[in-house]
């Protein structure tokens, strides 16, 4: 396998260049508050190109182990950058606002000897909605952006089930709120990122729809949402009057909030040492 595309400005400044070498002096050179990812066989990191920002994501294949774990777990592992590359493509066909890539490439042979790169356009400037929800049980935000952004989440997560695809890491931190300019109830830039698992069918299992969502709803536990703000985003994302969704959907979301509060017993459990995440 040896497949590269480039968009402007790589192509035209990379022109003649490997562009693997030209992504490995970029990891070369690249300053140590530049990365933030590097972790079994990923690293991620950022860099300008006439003043404007990208992000450089490099893959150098994964061990035997991490591979026969998911297997184990009847998953395919993620090989390289390009599943991210083609999940991109397809939130965009979708309308899921996300990042625009700008170049991949892969090559290589084999599950463990596979090399990749993705290059997207850094989204900014933004605040992950993590970020910016973590302070609404003590300064709860203008009740109009709040409905806002509730129903801007419900529509990306449904135009995204709807269309095939399911994010696996499905949390709040995944979701950037441009700040410029600031946000408005009437005008709200929301891109789903961190699309490096994603898996694109032509229907979303109902499985796969349901851990998307236990941990969406799992990642806003703390954040001070009311019961009618809960409902808001069930009549949005699942396009239905509330009373014919509470009917259809009693015995799922019974298992949503018992999966939610598992996974954040978890959380805490792993995090007990850090009481700061725990806020």
């Amino acid at each position: 396998m040896n497949q590269v595309t480039l968009a402007p400005p790589l192509d035209r400044l990379w022109a003649g260049r490997d562009p693997f070498a030209a992504t490995a002096e970029l990891a070369r050179n690249a300053p140590p508050d530049a990365i933030t990812r590097d972790v079994e066989g990923r690293r991620t990191l950022r860099f300008e190109l006439d003043g404007r920002g990208y992000y450089l994501k490099l893959q150098s294949g994964i061990g035997w182990g991490r591979i026969l774990g998911e297997l184990a777990r009847l998953r395919l592992p993620v090989l390289g950058a390009g599943n991210e590359w083609r999940a991109i493509g397809a939130c965009h066909r979708l309308g899921v606002p996300t990042m625009n890539a700008v170049g991949y490439g892969e090559r290589g042979r084999g599950w463990t000897h596979r090399t990749s790169f993705l290059v997207t356009e850094a989204i900014e400037p933004a605040v992950d909605l993590d970020t910016c929800t973590r302070g609404w049980v003590d300064a709860p935000p203008p009740l109009a952006l709040k409905r806002a952004l509730l129903a801007e989440v419900a529509r990306i997560a449904r135009t995204l089930h709807e269309g095939g695809l399911n994010h696996r890491d499905f949390y709040l931190c995944h979701f950037l709120l441009a700040t410029e300019p600031p946000p408005s109830p009437a005008q709200l830039r929301v891109s789903l990122i961190d699309l490096h698992r994603v898996q694109i069918r032509a229907r979303t299992p109902a499985r796969w729809r349901n851990k998307d969502l236990a941990a969406l709803y799992f990642s806003a536990l703390r954040i001070g949402l009311t019961r009618r703000d809960k409902l808001r985003f069930l009549r949005a994302y699942f396009g239905a009057p509330l009373r014919t969704v509470l009917v259809r959907e009693a015995g799922f979301l019974k298992w949503l909030e018992r999966e939610a509060q598992r996974l954040l017993l978890r959380f805490d459990r792993k995090f007990a040492h850090r009481p700061a995440l725990q806020k």
